[in-house]
């Protein structure tokens, strides 16, 4: 694996440290901006909703500038964020700051993914995305609790400033190990009509869907994880970050496994990690009152959840070939979709009054409509023959289930290396 990609996975820890951090430090940064719990907690929709109209957004406007500088300006941007974060002198502030972070971050893994792929095989796209996944899972285990550690020592402010160094040290990376790279011209400058016409294949659609209901799956439980593990299953609130970090563990874990196998077996991934969420999600809202029994599962969701993730960002490259940029910023915009809609409805399962193990019904229900989805999306290109891929003007024939063959032809990027 390059080593730039490896780059590309610390600066994601930055970003995912920075985007998942708040539900640590939401009471402190509420006592210090005189602000209530939830007023704090539209923070953390702040971001999301940012990474969803950013991701398209910056694709588009950036899709003729060269890849390194692109990113380059991202992390600066986002660095500069953290810093406006860390220095805010009233709510509205850090919500600004919150908001540009959001923009600049959906920016980044949107470019960082094309390029990611596109310095790897075909064959290896999941495990490029692994890598870049592995980043947010390491920000889950070590950032996130790091994060609330400061902010309980040295005060919110100073997380914000620790991600702001995070961000530096990958903008160095980035500038020094992600290869330079000159904006195509001619036939092979990316033109954004034509990226959009992937939009027109519903193997785009799916793969989006099916991403948005996987991701919400998991955030509608893990949102909620712990009151339930607290109120529901009776533990000690000094035990919640623990269980958290072991749901990033698990996550770890299951990033590795599938970047590992996706490549060579990526429905079956996408069956067996998706179906396996379903079940784990079952499991806990029947067992959610035994403690071991919740934190064994809590354990397994984070396995089982990520396992997925580098098969759905391979099959979103897959499906999308033509338009890379695009392909990365839909699948960061699907996601973020799946991290709104699901805590959105757990908390309105919660306020019908149907309690904690209801979350876990609501995500078991969103993983099985992924499953769905899955199913749809395998059988699609038997009944009408082969999927189709645009470039340009020419259309390539995609054989069934995304194994597609590209003519020879490897079209992934139409980046023209010059050192």
């Amino acid at each position: 694996m390059p080593v730039a990609v490896y780059v590309l996975g610390l600066s994601v820890f930055a970003l995912g440290t920075s985007e998942f951090m708040l539900s640590g430090l939401l009471q402190p940064i509420a006592r210090d901006m005189d602000v209530s719990i939830p007023t704090a907690g539209l923070l953390i929709s702040a971001f999301a909703i940012g990474m969803v109209v950013g991701a398209p957004l910056l694709a588009a406007a950036t899709l003729r500038l060269p890849r390194r500088t692109t990113l380059i300006a991202l992390l600066a941007a986002f660095g500069l964020g953290q810093v406006a974060g860390a220095v805010a002198p009233s709510y509205g502030v850090l919500f600004a700051s919150r908001v540009v972070s959001a923009f600049a971050c959906a920016g980044f893994w949107a470019v960082g993914a094309a390029v990611a792929v596109s310095l790897v095989p075909e064959t290896a796209r999941a495990r490029a995305m692994a890598v870049m996944l592995g980043g947010l899972s390491v920000a889950n285990v070590v950032g996130v609790p790091a994060g609330a550690f400061l902010g309980q020592h040295a005060g919110w402010r100073a997380a914000f400033w620790a991600v702001a160094a995070l961000s530096a040290l990958g903008l160095v990376g980035v500038a020094g190990l992600v290869p330079r790279t000159e904006a195509p011209t001619g036939a092979d400058r990316p033109r954004l009509r034509a990226e959009l016409t992937i939009y027109r294949d519903r193997q785009v659609w799916l793969a989006l869907i099916t991403t948005a209901l996987s991701g919400g799956a998991v955030f509608c439980l893990f949102s909620y994880l712990a009151p339930l593990l607290t109120d529901v299953a009776g533990m000690d609130e000094d035990w919640v970050p623990s269980v958290l970090a072991l749901f990033g563990v698990g996550a770890l874990v299951g990033t590795a496994i599938g970047g590992r196998i996706a490549d060579a077996h990526l429905f079956g991934t996408l069956y067996g990690g998706i179906t396996a969420s379903t079940v784990v999600l079952t499991a806990l809202a029947l067992t959610a009152h035994h403690a071991v029994a919740a934190v064994s599962l809590a354990l397994l969701l984070g396995v089982t959840a990520f396992f997925t993730g580098p098969a759905l960002n391979a099959r979103m490259f897959n499906v999308a070939n033509a338009a890379p940029t695009l392909a990365g910023a839909t699948t960061t915009s699907a996601f973020n979709i799946g991290n709104t809609l699901g805590p959105w409805l757990g908390g309105l399962v919660i306020d019908l009054g149907w309690g904690y193990p209801a979350v876990a019904w609501t995500g078991a229900a969103l993983a099985a409509a992924a499953v769905g989805t899955t199913a749809l999306a395998a059988r699609l290109p038997q009944a009408r023959g082969a999927s189709r891929v645009v470039v340009g003007s020419e259309v390539l024939e995609e054989e069934p289930h995304g194994e597609g063959r590209r003519d020879g032809v490897d079209r992934r990027d139409g980046l023209r290396r010059t050192g």
